[in-house]
Formats: structure tokens, C-alpha cells, sequence
């Protein structure tokens, strides 16, 4: 498995994708062009919480900052604070509001949106924010030999976007896109004069935005600290003067920084269900949210029964969801009656919704012509995954499925899809959500580019592209209840695949101290948002 994330020239594909999202374990630490103070994270604080704020991310920092390839929990979180897009979101229901841009379009119907830039915007190293650094970052986004991750939410709808003048850009559509100004949210604007050729310094933690906060230090698998930008003029500056977010990725030191009477951490995310109660009796808030975060089952379509939908749908009707939630989750969870968690507004329910029916899932072994299966699941190590995957053996050897786990180390698993591995069926989690809500992106994620779904599972046939078709017909429908039939469709077709498919939904977890923060919302997707966070004084 290569340790070097892509840079300038280098297609992305479901190895990186895996890597930066930490399914493929933690990566090579990367060596920082900023100066790194070491010491355990777990004696890192900044102290006045009337100026600085310390947090903890329950994923590494140690992987790419390339702000269009990446896909890393505690980076995505991170860039959030650092860089802008021209139209920003809010966190939790993505809904638009001008970043970099002045102001957004009146008009988001049509093939053409323009966009001025916010006067007096500047980089972190003092340096004009231009109309070249736009058309830059999205000539790259859009670059198929580059292949970016971010060109994935971009290629079906957009076009190319044009400098009109120096303060101002044009984004030429292949047709009308209803989620446009949600999808501009995920490409931040870097600087061209900083990064032209030099994408690997972005890969190895130099961060150069126009964001409120700028990353003065980086101490990889340890932390990362930010100072306030004075120059930023954007809409949310920041509040505090400094912040301090700890990497650590294992689960009881982590929920020991927020936990006590006199906490080390401000806000910890991340946080199980079993410390929720415990963290309360402290004086914590603890909220968990709804999101895209899921455990699903993959089966690989090239290998025989696999490829036959019934048995797909079969080994789904098996597993009781229920339980799964109750004994594996905690009760912080949903089960996967769609593909998109029926707790989202994106969600609409499937035609199949997999209800636990031992009965059913033997009538349908048995229609096609399937007898005295036995699967090896191969799964990864997680705690999560771990406290869920007996509930899938129960219930297959219930049903006369002999079932054989295989549980290793994430990176080792996906290392070995990426070789080729002949596996039979995967278990393990995923969230698309921090990219965005919107159906199309939630959908896309898993089944189109280099999706787990066209890599691993091998779907690549005529109803592979027939979902393909369904989804970019629905994308460009301008009428909203056209296109939520035309999505509907589409989860319909995925339900009955099965191919790559939920069986439960997680919550997220996210703890603080009430007494010193507030301003902040448990999110459905990994990281933090500070950007309106303040102190209470």
C-alpha cells in the first residue's frame, strides 16, 4: 500500500479515498513544513478558555490537507476553520450563505452562475484573494487526469468556471443543477501563488486560507494548533485567539479529557454511548445527531451466488437490525430501512426496507436455487464494527448459512481489496455526509467514480450505468417533485441490488462543558465546527 498521498499529476482512487477517511487505518505520519512541539496529547491545553479552546478529534491529523482530495475526519474539520468556498453552509443543514463570494446568485436555475468576490478578502500570508485563484482551484477540481476527490460532486453538472474580470468568475453548467450552491461548498479556494506545482506541500499540513482561523503548528498523531486570522472580513471571525485540537483515536482517553470536574477539553467529539450517562453526571452536554454514518454490507458481484440480487437481498432479511442497535449501538442508531438514513430529510423509504424476516430470507436462498451456503465476512477492527458483526453471524447461521468471520486490522483489509482480494462479502462503516445532504451526493459517494461499489463490488454492468442514468436525470430535473420521483426510483433500484447497502445507521457523539462554551451543535458526521462557538463569561 503506497504511504504517499496523491499530489499534482496523480489520479485519486478508492485506496486514497479509504486512506484519508481513516478506513484505511492510520496512515504514515506526515513531516510538516511548520514547527511541531512534541509531548503526549494527552498534556496538551491552551488554559484561558475566555481566549483559547482546546478540543479533541477522535481521528488522526497525520493524513492529507490537500483541501480537494481530502477525506480525513480531523483535516475536513480543520479546513472548515482555515479556508472558504465561495458559498459556505451551515453545518448541520448545509443550508447556503456567501463565503468568499459578496453575495449569492438571485438566480440558480439556469446553465450560468456568477460570482463576485468579497472585497478586501486576503490569504493568510497577506496576499489579494483573486478571481485566478477561483478559476485555478477549479480547473484542478474539474481535471479529469487529476481525478480529485471533490470532482466526484462536480463532473456531471459543471462544466468549467471562467474569470469575467478580477473579481469576479462565471460557472458555466451542462445543465441546470438544483444543488449547485450545496455542492460549491465542498471545493475551498486556495491560493494559485502558493500552491501551482506544489500540491505535496498541501498533502503534508501547509495550510494557506482565507479562513477565520490560520495553522500555526502541526504535530502529527499528537495536535494541531490555530491562531485567529486578524485580516479575515468574512461573515463568522473568529472568537477565540487560539485553538488547540488533539488527535486521539483511542476511545477512553479521549472521553478522559472532557470528563472530571475540571476538564482538560472545552468540547470532545466522537464520544460512545456507554460514557454518555457518566458524562453527564459530570456537568457535560452530550448530543448525539443523525447522520450518514453507517455500517454496511458489500458483496462482490463477481463472485458467485453474490452476484445474484436474491441472495444479496437474503443475507440482509437475515440480520435483525434491532438488536444490532440495541446490543451493538447502544440504542444510538437507525435502522437501514433506506439507503439514505430515514432520519435525514433527504430520505424517502425503499421499496425493500430489509425488516428482519429469518423466514423470507430462506424463501429467497431457496428461489435462487441456493443451498448449504457458507460465507467468510471479512471485516475490519473497530469497536464499533466489532460489537455489531456477531449480531450478522447470528443471524445467518440461523438460517443455515454457515458463517466464518474474518476481522483484521482496517488498513490490512483494504490494502488487500486494493490488491484484488476474491472476498466474498465486507462489512465495515462509512459517512458521505461531511461532503453534504443532498441525495444526489449521498448516492454518488458510494456508487459512481471510484465508489466502493464500481471498485471493490465489481458493479459495473448495465444496471450500474442505468443508476448512473437515473441519478444524473434526476439531478437535472428542475421541478422538485420530478426529481424526488426520480430519486425515489433510484433508491428503489439500490434497494433491490443490494449491492453496497446499509444495515444500520450510528450516531455521532459529541460532548462539552456547558459551564465554558456554547454556540455548538452535535453534528452527524465526524469533527467539530467552532466558527460560532463563544465563551461563556
Amino acid at each position: 500500500m503506497s504511504k504517499t498521498p496523491p499530489a499534482s499529476g496523480r489520479s485519486f482512487n478508492r485506496r486514497d479515498m479509504l486512506r484519508f477517511t481513516g478506513l484505511a487505518g492510520v496512515a504514515t505520519a506526515f513531516s510538516s513544513s511548520l514547527a511541531a512541539c512534541g509531548g503526549p496529547a494527552s498534556t496538551n491545553s491552551t488554559g484561558d478558555t475566555a481566549e483559547s479552546i482546546t478540543a479533541v478529534i477522535g481521528y488522526g491529523n497525520n493524513q492529507t490537507w490537500d483541501p480537494l482530495q481530502t477525506a480525513s475526519a480531523f483535516s475536513m474539520a480543520a479546513i472548515l476553520h482555515c479556508y472558504e468556498s465561495l458559498v459556505e453552509g451551515d453545518p448541520v443543514t448545509r443550508k447556503p450563505y456567501a463565503g468568499l463570494a459578496k453575495a449569492l446568485p438571485a438566480d440558480v436555475t439556469g446553465t450560468s452562475l456568477t460570482f463576485e468576490l468579497r472585497e478586501g478578502a486576503k490569504w493568510h500570508d497577506g496576499a489579494p484573494v483573486t478571481a485566478d485563484d477561483v478559476v485555478f482551484t477549479y480547473a484542478r477540481a474539474l481535471d479529469p487526469t487529476e481525478n480529485v476527490l471533490v470532482r466526484t460532486f462536480l463532473a456531471s453538472w459543471l462544466k468549467e468556471v471562467r474569470k469575467v474580470d478580477d473579481r469576479s468568475v462565471e460557472f458555466v453548467l451542462s445543465n441546470p443543477f438544483p444543488y449547485a450552491l450545496q455542492r460549491i461548498q465542498t471545493v475551498k479556494i486556495v491560493p494559485k501563488h502558493v500552491f501551482e506545482g506544489k500540491w505535496a506541500d498541501a498533502v503534508s499540513g501547509k495550510v494557506v486560507g482565507s479562513g477565520p482561523y490560520k495553522v500555526v503548528e502541526q504535530a502529527p498523531l499528537s495536535h494541531t494548533r490555530f491562531e485567529r486570522f486578524d485580516d479575515y472580513n468574512g461573515p463568522r471571525p473568529a472568537v477565540y485567539k487560539k485553538m488547540l485540537w488533539n488527535s486521539i483515536v483511542e476511545a477512553a482517553p479521549r472521553v478522559a479529557k472532557i470528563s472530571g470536574a475540571a476538564p482538560a477539553a472545552q468540547i470532545v467529539e466522537n464520544i460512545p454511548a456507554a460514557n454518555a450517562e457518566q458524562l453527564q453526571e459530570d456537568g457535560r452536554t452530550v448530543e448525539f445527531a443523525d447522520g450518514g454514518n453507517n455500517l454496511w454490507l458489500m458483496f462482490n458481484t463477481a463472485h458467485a451466488p453474490f452476484d445474484n440480487k436474491l441472495v444479496r437481498q437474503a443475507l440482509h432479511h437475515a440480520i435483525d437490525r434491532e438488536k444490532m442497535i440495541e446490543v451493538g449501538l447502544k440504542g444510538k442508531g437507525t435502522a437501514g430501512t433506506s439507503f439514505i438514513n430515514p432520519k435525514l430529510e433527504a430520505s424517502q423509504p425503499a421499496v425493500n426496507d430489509f425488516r428482519y424476516d429469518p423466514d423470507k430470507a430462506k424463501e429467497l436462498l431457496r428461489q435462487a436455487g441456493v443451498t448449504d451456503l457458507k460465507v467468510t465476512l471479512s471485516t475490519t477492527n473497530t469497536t464499533l464494527v466489532a460489537d455489531c458483526v456477531n449480531v450478522i453471524k447470528e443471524g445467518w447461521d440461523a438460517i443455515g448459512v454457515t458463517t466464518t468471520l474474518d476481522t483484521q486490522d482496517t488498513k490490512a483489509l483494504f490494502s488487500k481489496l486494493d490488491g484484488g482480494f476474491d472476498f466474498q462479502v465486507v462489512s465495515t462503516t462509512q459517512n458521505a455526509e461531511q461532503f453534504g445532504n443532498d441525495p444526489d451526493l449521498l448516492i454518488r459517494y458510494y456508487y459512481a467514480g471510484a465508489g466502493v461499489a464500481p471498485k471493490y463490488a465489481r458493479w459495473t454492468g448495465p444496471d450500474a450505468q442505468a443508476l448512473l442514468a437515473l441519478l444524473d436525470q434526476a439531478a437535472a430535473a428542475v421541478d422538485e417533485a420530478e426529481r424526488k420521483k426520480l430519486t425515489k426510483q433510484a433508491l428503489d433500484v439500490i434497494s433491490e441490488q443490494a449491492v453496497v447497502y446499509p444495515i444500520v445507521f450510528t450516531q455521532n457523539g459529541t460532548a462539552w462543558d456547558p459551564k465554558v462554551l456554547s454556540g455548538v451543535r452535535a453534528q452527524g458526521y465526524p469533527g467539530i465546527n467552532l466558527n460560532q462557538a463563544k465563551p461563556v463569561v
